[in-house]
């Protein structure tokens, strides 16, 4: 007997005919164990997932018949009352289900050196999929989770096929047909990449610069990032027309994955290249202002694991972090780093629990995770995303920046304690603005710039926006530089809002910008175009710090907006508890 889920649920006998399943709960039943991989699922999970919030007068009963009927249909041995439920029973065949006979396809396609075998391989296994998985079951949240799996599963599985047939030469019909993917899944880096590579070895060059354009486009607005390294790299190639492109080649893809052994995952890493891999931004201006907070970091990052940048938002602590982490790709080359330096990005969440950082960070690295939710033929459930990310990163020497953790504070603490704990070769450099509260961490307080800093950072910028503005702090006349050290200084030498004044040089002078400054936020309203929304406005700087604190910390903010005398800081008294935040001070 086998069993299919790639598609509507079926039952087919050992002569390959259709067994019918009757009465729609019963093929519930049947989907619900199966959704588990042959795990046991409890009998009250089952009853709440057959009935939801209108169960039968005698749930257990109507449970037990269910069952029977279920029985009845695909074998009594099939269905086993395993304390607190019930799992299936497979015979002694591995490939029972389609599912599990796709993933056994994939897995023996991706070693095969020969592409034209392993797209024949990718092919078989992709012949599995009648539709959807459990098609007929698409609004159960009990089949969801293993539906949406299995569907990323199934998109990876078309990836590895396109690029193998991209080693082979098949070309002009598989532009074509990723151009449907591609649409279906518009932010999908790997897909672009394939087709990209596809339209530039058929001599359509525009199309796939278009292509990549498009994509950056979409992350900026709808993400506030940019394309990760492998494509930029090969947007860069494509540019410069290097050679190899045209026959369809596809190095640089090669990544970390995690199979599953046991109750571990276990991962193997196979550089494209001999250097240190990395994904830092290249970094576009001169960093300004920051060359002992530099040294102090370096040190720092020397003597302990976990280094934490807080200070408040626009200070510039992700420019020096990545400019810290940077550095450190020194240390890489000399094979203290061997597995690179790595920026992750948690400003597109706006929540985020552990699992979900843990994806950022393998998509990040380029793990790819194909565990199927219970280990094949034990029923014991596979560890979780973390846990797994871990093991594969347990041998592992890196630098992981972890950037803008202040909104999934508690999650990325979690996620960066167990990834400490796990892989003592793991170093990391995170930003936020509050530290982590781990044990180990060494917090490092970004502040403004010192005036002279923050006048140069400002020249700087305004002489690149404005033609004609000059660098040379001296050179302007007096009133002049009276008006940029009062920008400067009513700015509180906060770089990000010293870049947004910069950019209106332009258009209103430097004394009128300083006038203007007042209605701060009216003014400073215009900012780069490859900044992430939060910073292309100040108030939107303010607003992304607003939207972290909690109802209290609001209501005393509102409190604290327009005091009616003078106001002074005093620690709170620790014998009056709830009159004060912890560890804040108080105005009296």
């Amino acid at each position: 007997m086998r069993l299919g889920v790639l598609g509507p649920l079926v039952v087919w006998d050992g002569e390959g005919r259709e067994v019918k399943v009757p009465e729609a709960r019963v093929r519930a039943l049947l989907a619900d164990l199966l959704a588990n991989d042959g795990g046991p699922v409890s009998a009250d999970r089952l009853i709440h997932d057959l009935w939801a919030d209108a169960p039968p007068a005698n749930p257990a009963g109507a449970l037990q018949a269910k069952v029977s009927q279920l029985r009845r249909a695909i074998g009594r041995d099939r269905v086993v009352r395993q304390p607190p439920g019930y799992r299936l029973r497979f015979g002694d065949t591995d490939d029972e289900t389609d599912a599990v006979r796709f993933r056994a396809l994939v897995a023996r396609a991706r070693p095969v050196a020969d592409p034209r075998v392993r797209a024949e391989l990718l092919t078989e296994a992709l012949e599995l999929w009648r539709g959807p998985a459990y098609a007929d079951f698409a609004d159960a949240p009990f089949v969801r989770p293993a539906a949406e799996r299995l569907a990323e599963q199934r998109l990876t599985a078309l990836e590895d096929q396109a690029r193998a047939r991209l080693e082979t030469g098949d070309h002009a019909l598989l532009a074509a047909e990723l151009a449907g993917l591609v649409a279906l899944h518009p932010l999908r880096e790997r897909l672009h990449a394939l087709r990209m590579r596809a339209l530039y070895a058929t001599g359509r060059q525009s199309e796939a610069l278009a292509s990549y354009e498009s994509l950056r486009t979409r992350l900026a607005e709808e993400l506030g990032v940019a394309p990760g390294p492998e494509l930029t790299t090969l947007h860069g190639a494509m540019l410069r027309q290097e050679p190899g492109l045209s026959a369809g080649a596809c190095e640089g893809e090669d990544g970390l994955r995690i199979p599953v052994h046991g109750s571990t995952g276990t991962a193997t890493l196979t550089p494209s290249t001999t250097t240190p891999r990395s994904n830092l931004p290249a970094p576009l201006t001169h960093l300004v202002g920051r060359g002992k907070a530099l040294t102090d970091l370096a040190r720092l990052l020397a003597a302990t694991r976990l280094v934490t940048l807080t200070g408040p938002g626009g200070v510039g602590k992700t420019r020096l972090a990545v400019a810290a982490a940077a550095a450190e790709q020194d240390r890489a080359r000399l094979g203290e780093l061997p597995d690179g330096t790595w920026l992750v990005e948690f400003s597109g969440m706006r929540h985020g629990t552990p699992a979900d950082l843990a994806q950022v960070v393998a998509a990040t690295l380029g793990i790819r995770d194909d565990a199927p939710r219970a280990l094949p033929g034990t029923g014991v459930p596979t560890p979780s995303l973390p846990h797994r990310l871990t093991a594969a990163l347990r041998d592992r020497r890196a630098l992981l920046v972890l950037d803008n953790c202040e909104h999934v504070v508690d999650s990325a603490a979690q996620l960066t304690e167990l990834l400490l704990h796990t892989a003592p070769g793991l170093r990391v450099l995170a930003t936020g603005q509050e530290p982590l509260g781990l044990a180990g961490e060494a917090v490092f307080l970004v502040e403004p710039l010192q005036p002279a800093d923050a006048v140069e950072l400002f020249m700087e910028r305004a002489a690149a926006s404005a033609p004609g503005f000059p660098r040379d702090p001296d050179a302007p006349d007096e009133p002049e530089r009276r008006a940029v050290a009062e920008i400067c200084r009513r700015l509180d030498g906060i770089p990000l809002a010293l870049e947004l004044a910069a950019t209106r040089v332009r258009a209103l002078g430097v004394r009128e910008l300083a006038a203007r400054l007042n209605d701060r936020f009216g003014v400073l309203t215009f900012g780069q175009r490859g900044a992430p929304a939060r910073q292309q406005t100040l108030r939107a700087v303010i607003d992304w710090s607003w939207e972290l604190l909690s109802a209290p910390e609001r209501i005393i903010l509102r409190r604290l907006a327009a005091p009616a005398t003078a106001a002074t800081w005093r620690e709170p008294k620790r014998s009056a508890p709830g009159t004060a935040l912890p560890g804040a001070r108080c105005w009296t």
